[in-house]
């Protein structure tokens, strides 16, 4: 199987480089540190009062996993952000445009280079989440469960940063353009729909001053279903999940009031991770169709365009032989 020349590439430079051993070492660093204090105060809380909490070591858990989702959510867009920007600046897209590799090619092997170093990242993070292994409380499911909804961070923002950075020429507007988005995802569709809550309850207490006995139920409404491609929301159902509140409706109403229980309610993590793989997908494939020239893109016009054309000259010259046959059949009877 013949390797992605841009992914083999990516690697090589990134491996001899001494920026991914220090993002390796910053990274685990930060974590390591907020471990180490999280474990040091633990044990100083039992040297003064004899009681051992085993809850501070799961919220030593959540609390870590908080630090690594956040970190991971906003370097992914900083390494893609400049994937192909850079190459137009540096005036080598054309070149590469011009070998036998195709525009998905250059496209893919640019995210996947930047997401083996985001794997790469969660993998050597894994050893200071298994402190929490010590003293029990989290299985193997919630590890694989917790890689899942990182992967999946991972690819929604680097897909967001490779579309702007095929998008736009300059590495500059295309990093801006990344953070904001994922900025509007995160912080946007949440204030939104807090912003639809206060507002149900503010219509509600006015209504039931005029009525009397009226029992309502403040809601954001449906601007709920927009925190789908919210992987902030996203990871704290399941985090909230493996921490023991295993009802996601009440994780819901907790935020955003009361709503009425659906098959999307009730998978909420599940459906929002499909929905940002999915929304990831298009702005990947958005990404191919930018980059591709646009004399190969008329072309593959053109040719659909032609063989639509055969397609539809067939279906005529197969109804001319139709009718010619009709006439001869009932000439014979």
């Amino acid at each position: 199987m013949k390797m992605n020349p841009v992914y083999k590439r990516e690697l090589k430079v990134g491996s001899r480089s001494v920026r991914m051993a220090m993002i390796l070492m910053i990274f685990n660093g930060i974590l390591s540190a907020v471990a180490l204090f999280n474990m040091y105060s633990a044990v100083e809380q039992v040297k003064m009062t004899a009681e051992i909490q085993y809850s501070r070591f799961l919220q030593l858990y959540v609390f870590v996993a908080s630090i690594e989702f956040i970190m991971l959510m906003f370097i992914m867009p900083a390494l893609t952000s400049n994937s192909i920007s850079g190459e137009r600046e540096r005036q080598t897209l054309d070149l590469m445009l011009t070998t036998t590799m195709k525009p998905g090619d250059i496209v893919l092997g640019k995210l996947a280079a930047a997401f083996t170093t985001m794997l790469l990242l969660v993998l050597s993070s894994f050893p200071v989440l298994s402190l929490v292994f010590v003293y029990g409380g989290i299985t193997a499911t919630d590890m694989v469960q917790l890689l899942l909804c990182y992967v999946t961070v991972a690819l929604f923002s680097g897909a967001v940063g490779v579309f702007f950075s095929a998008l736009f020429k300059r590495s500059t507007l295309a990093n801006v353009c990344s953070y904001v988005t994922i900025i509007f995802l995160v912080a946007g569709t949440y204030g939104a729909n807090i912003f639809a809550y206060r507002m149900s309850q503010n219509e509600i207490s006015s209504y039931m001053d005029a009525v009397d006995n009226v029992i309502r139920q403040a809601s954001s409404g449906g601007s709920i279903y927009m925190m789908l491609l919210n992987p902030a929301v996203t990871f704290y159902t399941m985090i909230n999940q493996q921490a023991g509140d295993s009802d996601v409706v009440g994780t819901l109403e907790q935020l955003f009031g009361a709503h009425q229980q659906n098959f999307v309610i009730e998978h909420w993590t599940g459906i929002s991770i499909a929905a940002q793989i999915l929304t990831a997908v298009l702005l990947i494939g958005a990404a191919v169709v930018v980059v591709t020239p646009a004399c190969e893109r008329s072309r593959y016009v053109f040719w659909n365009r032609e063989k639509t054309d055969k397609r539809e000259n067939g279906i005529r010259r197969n109804r001319k032989e139709d009718k010619k046959q009709q006439p001869e059949k009932t000439t014979a009877e």
